[in-house]
């Protein structure tokens, strides 16, 4: 018995090797029959694919590769994905789009670097395929131009995908989530000499998919201008095969770190809050601002900027017009409206030539300003020529180009300036004794009497730099001052010429004996209900002004008084 034993054991080990034997030969020929049968499928399911997007998009779809492989379920792969515009389907190109070839055809309207998915082996009959998540790396949408013409509902035969539809195959799938890594999308216009909009896509997911319905997504994105950070998300969709443009979007977002610098003149870090709706073309935008550092380059004196906005955006070249804005500038508060359109390269009626870029156009309106905020944001050392309550009108522009900004803008207005005071004390204290003599008080203005506010108004314009002034009509307790002439942005150079009318005469000005003796002159002085009339000068700068009676304009202006040589 035992010796039967023996000899069955070696059988047994012989028949065990055999059984694994056979085994992984099954397996390898499992194996080979499902690696065959991939490879089979691989063809079947590029070409289910390619005719799913290219019913979804009604137009051309070519992928250069796909593969299939099994690890934990089905993995799929592609590369080399592009789906063209319908234009170039029903034979219609965009001249002048961006990439266009020689013959002007447009960029496909999709490209996809590599694409990955994963579906499991479980199915149950009659219901759809889950895929819980396509990978997404290197996608470009280029969005064209409003197209010129009319698309058919259908290219190339293809019906329009319905939802859950089953493909060649018999099969349906349905998606849940998308995450797109390393994206840029591309707005074009047709408008000649203007530039596409671009934006860089760090990463984004989309979700809530649904064949011809609307998705939600989550973004990260770097704006173009001013170079930023934006974090959004909203829905989008239902995509629009005829016009990508038209395709709606709606959301809120979240903009980080924008660098005003890129703009020539200005500077400051800006973050913005808000929310948008409309189409990829055009959107309506709400939300606000915060420049802690706002200033222009060339003066370097910063404030604070916050602003609210209503706007509507055209997002294939960036114009934009702002119905309205409501800001503060320091303690000054005013809204402004208009537009911040886009205009090429071009030459001036001079014969110059004109550069391309954008150009603002607003209406401004300063109901509750300071005079000091606006004087201090164009100043070097942060002191103003004046402080005071401000009120003003002005039509703004700022064409394109390199100059700094203060000599790029534009402004045509008037203002009223109440409670206004000089910050140099020497200015401020002949403005005083200005003051004290024209209401017959000259022992008080010796004195030193005391702080005297005044008001001023007047139309403006600003051009090159320069503020030209024609009509200020400057008061102070006992005198009134008409004046005209200019304002330097950069130096602060000042050239006023004017008269002064005071209640006083001559004589009650100066007082004392030496005003007896000026008695008989009053009558000569007197005019248009005045005490008196003189002609005065203001010279010197912002820092060092210089204010006195223009004597070379009194004795060609004066009449002669009994006595007086010829």
């Amino acid at each position: 018995m035992a010796a039967a034993r023996r000899a069955r054991k070696p059988r047994r080990r012989r028949w065990l090797k055999w059984f694994a034997a056979a085994v992984v030969l099954a397996l390898v020929a499992l194996g080979v029959a499902i690696s065959v049968a991939l490879r089979r499928a691989e063809p079947m399911l590029r070409a289910e694919i390619v005719q799913r997007l290219a019913a979804r998009f009604h137009a051309r779809v070519e992928l250069d590769s796909f593969h299939v492989s099994l690890m934990s379920g089905l993995w799929a792969e592609g590369k080399g994905l592009r789906i063209w515009p319908p234009a170039q389907v029903a034979g219609v190109t965009v001249p002048g789009a961006k990439g266009a070839g020689a013959a002007g055809a447009p960029r496909p309207l999709i490209q996809l670097a590599e694409f990955r998915f994963h579906v499991p082996l479980s199915y149950k009959p009659g219901k759809p395929i889950g895929i819980s998540v396509v990978e997404l790396n290197g996608l470009n949408v280029d969005v064209p131009p409003r197209p010129h013409f009319t698309h058919a509902a259908t290219a190339g035969g293809a019906e329009p995908e319905k939802e859950d539809s089953a493909g060649p195959m018999g099969l349906r799938f349905q998606l849940e989530k998308i995450e797109c890594k390393d994206a840029r999308l591309t707005l074009e216009t047709s408008k000649p000499g203007k530039l596409p909009l671009e934006f860089a896509i760090a990463h984004m997911n989309l979700t809530h998919l649904s064949a011809g319905g609307s998705m939600h997504f989550d973004a990260e994105l770097t704006n173009p201008r001013p170079k930023g950070t934006i974090v959004t998300s909203g829905s989008l969709g239902p995509w629009v095969v005829e016009d990508p443009g038209e395709t709606p979007v709606a959301g809120q977002y979240r903009f980080e770190h924008a660098d005003l610098s890129v703009f020539k003149g200005i500077a400051g870090i800006l973050n913005s809050t808000g929310k948008y709706q409309g189409v990829l073309r055009g959107m309506t935008v709400d939300g606000q601002t915060d420049t802690p550092d706002f200033r222009l380059t060339h003066f370097g004196t910063a404030l604070p900027l916050h602003t609210v906005f209503h706007a509507t955006v055209d997002g294939t070249n960036g114009d934009t017009w702002l119905q309205p804005v409501v800001a503060t500038l320091g303690q000054s508060h005013f809204t402004a409206e208009g537009e911040v359109v886009g205009v090429p390269a071009g030459v001036l009626p001079n014969g110059a030539a004109r550069p391309g870029g954008h150009e603002i156009s607003l209406k401004v309106n300063v109901d509750r300003g300071r005079m000091e905020d606006f004087l201090r944001l164009a100043s070097k050392n942060g002191t103003p020529l004046l402080t005071g309550a401000l009120t003003l009108r002005t039509t703004l522009e700022i064409p394109p180009g390199a100059e700094p900004v203060h000599d790029r803008l534009k402004l045509n207005g008037s203002f009223v300036l109440e409670d206004a005071k000089f910050t140099s004390a020497k200015f401020q204290n002949d403005v005083g004794e200005l003051s004290l003599r024209g209401q017959g008080l000259p022992k008080d203005a010796k004195n030193g009497g005391a702080e005297v506010r005044s008001a001023m108004e007047s139309d403006f314009t600003m051009a090159g730099g320069v503020i030209t002034l024609p009509d200020v009509k400057y008061t102070v307790p006992g005198a009134e001052i008409g004046l005209k002439g200019t304002y330097s942005v950069d130096g602060g150079a000042l050239e006023f010429r004017g008269t002064a009318k005071t209640q006083a005469t001559v004589s009650q000005m100066v007082g004392g004996w030496k005003g007896a003796l000026l008695k008989p002159a009053d009558r000569f002085f007197k005019k248009d209900g005045a005490g008196t009339e003189v002609p005065i000068h203001i010279g010197g700068t912002q820092g060092d002004p210089k204010f006195g009676i223009d004597f070379d304009r009194m004795k060609h202006t004066s009449p002669q008084m009994p006595g007086e040589p010829q």
